[in-house]
């Protein structure tokens, strides 16, 4: 039997002249599709070292024949990676070979931009501008927002969800909305923001954002991962960080999947009981605070919300229950006959595609995630958006996409919670 590591190749690497080490400066993101099982185990065992970050797929596990895997490479290992791939006859395309400008790019605002101002939302903005966006929205608009505090993160950061009721009308029914779940993820938090911008000053001219506001309650939580967001913001090296930062005893490894720590066929096929893994499930369903917050949170006001929606990124999907077994939802064919209008929408009028369906079905299976939880627990239209892009700045989103892909988020938004009101209220 072929034994496939990769430990050999940083043996190569030191013995490489000192020129040919040093001209590759920067970090890069490949693109590497596998044809044989070898070839899949190879990169199973390069996406594993601690010094690359898989992309997509979300875990090595995943990883397939003939299925396109993004691997961050920093500017240090990528000869040790030129060189494993090269011996196994793989090759590869270099999605970008200018991460760490994008990173500084990203990075890079003007914090003086009022809220109200345009370029505002067109920028990403770290942990402490957001707590200082979400306080000044709430007393800029006192009458028609309500901070509400849902609990801390394991670092004891405040969960801080924004209450949008621009009426009191009895009865009403409600939406919720979560951002950053996973900590790299950015162009999910500048969403979150963006909606409530947008709702706050479009409501009374745009007709479907007053409809929809006037049918229901919106519910928005900007960063559900502060630890881990605020993490990716220190250092360009943590800018890939995708879990919170909680602490698993007996175990040198930090952090659990958030998106696979719910009470929904939690830690089969799909997740990881390992700590060290980019999929770890936790200890148990709901172990982390951050989402035992909003499970309690949306267990006491389960009889209101209608609509649960979670923003992701990337790979332009929409997706409905069940991520978590092949099995279809209950009302399958309501689920598909929205996501399937709100993908036409975004092509008619962004120009952008947008694949559509049951998560596992149509990506793979991710058990524990917030979404079927949501719909076990009766919230019956429940959904998760991933935004743009399909890979070519993956992550990296430069700010200059923050407006498309918001306004292709929103598109979608509105046409879900249209159908659900039409649905639910008439």
């Amino acid at each position: 039997m072929k034994t496939l590591l990769i430990f050999p190749f940083l043996i190569h690497l030191t013995l490489l002249p000192l020129a040919a080490r040093c001209r590759q400066t920067r970090d890069q993101v490949l693109s590497i599709t596998p044809r044989t099982q070898e070839q899949v185990d190879v990169l199973k065992n390069i996406s594993s070292q601690h010094e690359t970050m898989l992309w997509q797929p979300s875990s090595p596990q995943h990883i397939r024949e003939e299925t396109q895997v993004h691997l961050f490479v920093p500017a240090d290992f990528s000869e040790t990676v030129a060189a494993a791939l090269q011996n196994h006859d793989m090759t590869h395309e270099v999605l970008l070979d200018n991460a760490n400008e994008l990173i500084e790019m990203q990075m890079r605002n003007d914090s003086s931009d009022p809220r109200s101002s345009v370029t505002f939302y067109e920028k990403y903005h770290n942990l402490e501008e957001i707590y200082e966006w979400i306080n000044g929205t709430q007393q800029e608009n006192s009458a028609t927002v309500r901070l509400i505090l849902i609990g801390s993160s394991s670092e004891k950061r405040p969960l801080y969800v924004l209450k949008l009721s621009l009426n009191n009308r009895p009865g009403k029914k409600a939406m919720w909305i979560d951002c950053g779940i996973h900590a790299r993820e950015w162009i999910s938090t500048a969403f979150c923001l963006w909606f409530v911008q947008h709702s706050l000053y479009q409501y009374g001219q745009n007709q479907d954002i007053t409809t929809i506001l006037d049918s229901m309650d919106v519910y928005i939580l900007p960063v559900l991962n502060p630890d881990g967001y605020h993490y990716t913001w220190t250092s360009s090296r943590n800018r890939m960080w995708r879990k919170n930062r909680s602490v698993s005893e007996g175990s040198g490894c930090i952090g659990v999947d958030l998106n696979r720590n719910f009470d929904a066929n939690w830690c089969t096929e799909g997740a990881s009981s390992d700590p060290c893994s980019e999929i770890y499930c936790g200890s148990f369903p709901e172990s982390e605070p951050e989402s035992g917050a909003v499970a309690d949170f949306l267990r006491r006001h389960k009889d209101s919300v209608q609509l649960y929606i979670s923003i992701h990124s990337y790979s332009q999907m929409l997706l409905f229950p069940y991520s978590c077994t092949l099995q279809e939802a209950e009302n399958h064919s309501d689920l598909l006959e929205m996501v399937e209008e709100a993908a036409q929408k975004i092509r008619r009028y962004y120009r952008n595609v947008y694949k559509y369906g049951p998560g596992a079905k149509t990506i793979y299976l991710a058990p524990g995630g917030s979404d079927d939880w949501a719909y076990n627990l009766g919230i019956k239209y429940s959904f998760t958006f991933e935004l743009q892009d399909r890979g070519r700045y993956g992550f990296l989103l430069p700010p200059s996409h923050i407006p498309k892909a918001c306004n292709e988020a929103l598109t979608a938004v509105k046409t879900i919670a249209l159908k659900v009101i039409e649905k639910t209220q008439a």
